[in-house]
């Protein structure tokens, strides 16, 4: 038996009427009971990134994540299968796993000392004859997330039996998912050392601002300006210069792929050629050293791995929590309605099969550098809004906030091949469509469940 929770008082709310196509609700963003219930109908009911599969490469792997509230723990198990486990013993509710990252055959809780194999099942509690119970009883082992998937080493976790597969909900965004992959040797990236950081607002915030490319010539002035301080004669402009004049004119675009996923393509705005991206990485220690000694050892292929040590310029953003910005991984995950953690994971290049002629330490050298960029420097401009957003919203009689640019002018608005939405890059027609897809989402009532570990042994 499940015992059902008291209507939260988001269930008070007519969604219709918080959200409309041209504006929502301060509300939304300021309610508990409506962030209680995003926990549940977003957060459990639709495919949630929970970890990397380079961040457990083998057997006994395990890192901890969090699906919504819900902690986690991500762990690739004795035989191989990747599992969600609940990160809660199943006797008085204590986490059992308190390290970040590690290998693990079994996990035990702190508390009591009741232990799990890494499958969830029970595996030990100590001094049995105190209990009456039959410790075979499956409701013992660790609960652990139904559904979990990978997509290209991208893990996803929903508890939702109906959600659709993994596949049919990333639907369009696989698209630019695989270009930025397939530009790698092999096609794949490892995670590696993150940024952590943090901000007092809510989690819809950053989503909200993930695709915007309205606010960057403003929020991040001092970014622009730090990276082109240094720019004389001919040189390339450097960064995200290509915002500083009339963006909407520039041949770069956003996208909108339904399910709340969009895509923001600023690669138009680059010239496409070998070394193009290089010429517009911004100035760092050591990188004419690298460049210097890279062109001496591979010719005219040194500007291809150059390309490749430097941030591609794409925002791909899948509902509700991942972003993959330049080389950056981008994972936010709420706190609590007024919290929200946000971590960069930087992505090293794996080259088993010699693509880059010995070069790949050099690549990952040059791609730490160029990944301590935008976290420290431009992302702390972006905290700041949401923060103060989050203030501004506590302003109760003025209840709307707007996200109406680029509506109702007559030809802005196109459809690819495919069928979606393409748009400026300064639109806010991505806003509008996700805000369509929660408002469905907190309109329906998803049935969540829980599995645990029955097989035998």
């Amino acid at each position: 038996m499940t015992i059902q929770q008291p209507l939260s008082t988001a269930a008070l709310y007519n969604f219709d009427e918080l959200i409309h196509e041209d504006k929502v609700h301060r509300l939304i963003y300021t309610d508990e009971g409506i962030f209680r219930d995003e926990m549940r109908k977003i957060f459990g009911a639709v495919w949630v990134f929970l970890a990397h599969e380079s961040q457990i490469p083998e057997n006994d792997n395990f890192v901890k994540s969090k699906l919504g509230l819900r902690p986690i723990i991500v762990v690739r198990d004795s035989n191989g299968r990747i599992r969600a486990l609940y990160n809660r013993c199943t006797h008085r509710g204590s986490t059992v796993c308190r390290q970040e990252t590690g290998k693990a055959k079994s996990f035990a809780c702190p508390y009591h000392g009741w232990s799990f194999f890494n499958t969830g099942k029970l595996s030990g509690v100590p001094w049995p004859d105190g209990y009456a119970d039959d410790f075979s009883d499956t409701k013992f082992n660790l609960a652990q997330v139904p559904r979990v998937q990978s997509y290209r080493g991208f893990i996803f976790g929903t508890l939702n039996p109906d959600a659709p597969s993994l596949e049919d909900y990333l639907g369009g965004v696989k698209g630019p998912l695989d270009e930025w992959l397939d530009r790698h040797p092999g096609g794949k990236v490892a995670f590696c050392d993150a940024n952590r950081l943090k901000f007092n607002g809510n989690w819809k915030l950053l989503y909200d601002n993930s695709c915007d490319g309205y606010h960057v010539i403003f929020s991040h002035r001092s970014l622009l300006a730090m990276e082109n301080r240094q720019v004389s004669g001919n040189e390339a402009d450097k960064g995200m210069a290509y915002y500083k004049n009339s963006p909407d004119t520039q041949p770069m675009y956003l996208k909108y792929f339904g399910n709340g996923h969009h895509f923001k393509d600023k690669r138009p705005a680059v010239e496409k050629r070998p070394g193009g991206l290089w010429a517009i990485e911004g100035p760092h220690p050591g990188m004419e050293n690298y460049e210097a000694a890279l062109r001496e050892r591979l010719g005219e292929a040194a500007d291809a791995v150059l390309d490749l040590a430097s941030s591609e310029p794409v925002n791909i953003n899948i509902f509700p929590n991942l972003h993959i910005l330049g080389n950056h991984v981008q994972v936010s995950q709420p706190v609590s309605l007024t919290e929200t953690d946000t971590t960069w994971w930087g992505t090293a290049v794996i080259d088993d099969d010699n693509e880059l002629h010995g070069a790949v330490d050099d690549v990952n050298a040059l791609r730490m550098r160029t990944q301590e960029g935008f976290p420290n420097f431009g992302e702390l401009d972006d905290l700041m809004n949401f923060e103060q957003i989050q203030v501004g919203l506590t302003a109760e009689e003025d209840e709307w906030v707007y996200m109406h640019r680029g509506l109702g002018i007559p030809g802005r608005l196109t459809h690819d091949a495919d069928g979606h939405i393409v748009a400026p890059a300064t639109d806010e027609v991505f806003l509008r469509e996700t805000m369509q897809e929660y408002k469905r989402l907190m309109k329906a009532e998803p049935k969540l469940v829980i599995e645990r570990n029955v097989e035998a042994g």
